[in-house]
């Protein structure tokens, strides 16, 4: 048998080893280079209670910032059934993927929760960040996602150019086996999972969220990019860890009872953001920022109205983005429209 001969014949044992496989999506477990062997036959981490998207916006930034989004695990507190809980938190999504948002981050507040708690929400999100071909495969059929079927369509550019069949479409998958000499094997929404070679030098683990390049479907012809997936990731994560973060850039926490936000402020905030990133937290329907960090709401006021006082609870500035309320309560998916509308201008 020549080189050539012997080559395709590892080549096809390796797939076939790849198709006996069990294609789940999984937990990441430790970021593993391309090149780096793995067991044959290895058997990928599932746990059916979970699905755990990851995304290469951990370790690389988009536009040269990060923009984060914190919302608390209570913010469907006020809703009346899992029906409005959902269509509430599509709306959170919904202004996540319009203004660029990298991650979204739910943060515990358990005094504030009802009905519906951190996983509730933590799980819509997820399911409404993952491109629609990819949401049976990922998600299954779970209890949270009775009424996913309301959820606002998020149309990310990739998401809305996935299903063309010209040539050097892009399409979000997700890896769920690395094997060796670079290969892993990707789940993309197509007919079956599609063996890819990782670029030179990127690092690639199971379970992370990827963009690869079509250019056929028959037969299939795709590269795996090294570039981050367009989209934003959610998160389950402490408060106070995302505030330290190093990337966290200017740390905005939104109440009524911050700074107005004004126009004679508005270019050192615009400056700020486009500079060092953005972290803006927000409160719950009549259970805002400080009652959940246990922080006075006069102390609020009165660091906002001196300049020279530190901001409390971790931020850099707390921020009445609608000075001019008229309604006694803001909820949550109006303020994130509010607030990233000025925030995310350009300068």
């Amino acid at each position: 048998m020549g080189a050539l001969q012997i080559r395709l014949a590892n080549r096809t044992r390796w797939g076939r080893r790849l198709q006996r496989s069990i294609a789940v999506e999984t937990v990441a477990r430790g970021r593993v280079k391309a090149s780096q062997p793995v067991r044959e036959n290895a058997i990928l981490l599932s746990i059916p209670s979970v699905v755990v998207v990851q995304s290469r916006v951990e370790t690389k930034k988009r536009y040269g910032m990060t923009v984060s989004v914190l919302v608390p695990s209570s913010l469907v507190r006020e809703a009346e059934d899992k029906r409005e809980a959902t269509r509430k938190l599509g709306y959170v999504a919904r202004a996540a993927a319009v203004f660029r948002a990298d991650r979204l981050v739910v943060f515990d507040d358990p005094e504030g929760e009802n009905n519906w708690g951190g996983g509730f929400v933590e799980t819509v999100l997820r399911y409404a960040a993952t491109p629609p071909y990819l949401r049976k495969e990922a998600f299954g059929t779970r209890s949270e996602l009775e009424y996913a079927g309301i959820l606002p369509p998020l149309l990310v550019s990739a998401w809305t150019g996935s299903e063309s069949s010209g040539s050097g479409s892009k399409r979000q998958g997700i890896v769920t086996q690395v094997g060796p000499e670079g290969r892993v094997r990707v789940n993309c929404g197509m007919q079956h999972p599609i063996s890819l070679h990782a670029p030179p030098g990127m690092e690639v683990r199971e379970g992370e969220r990827v963009t690869i390049r079509v250019s056929s479907r028959r037969p299939v012809r795709a590269k795996l990019l090294d570039e981050t997936p367009p989209g934003f990731q959610v998160v389950r994560s402490n408060l106070g860890d995302e505030l330290d973060r190093p990337d966290a850039g200017y740390r905005v926490a939104t109440s009524r009872h911050g700074t107005p936000l004004s126009a004679s402020s508005m270019p050192d905030v615009t400056r700020r953001v486009t500079e060092d990133g953005l972290t803006v937290a927000f409160g719950a329907p009549a259970r805002g920022l400080p009652p959940m960090l246990g922080i006075d709401e006069s102390t609020v006021e009165e660091a906002s109205a001196d300049s020279a006082t530190h901001a409390p609870g971790g931020f850099d500035t707390w921020l009445n983005v609608i000075p001019r309320q008229g309604s006694e309560v803001v909820r949550t998916e109006e303020a994130l429209f509010a607030a990233l509308s000025c925030l995310t201008l350009t300068e």
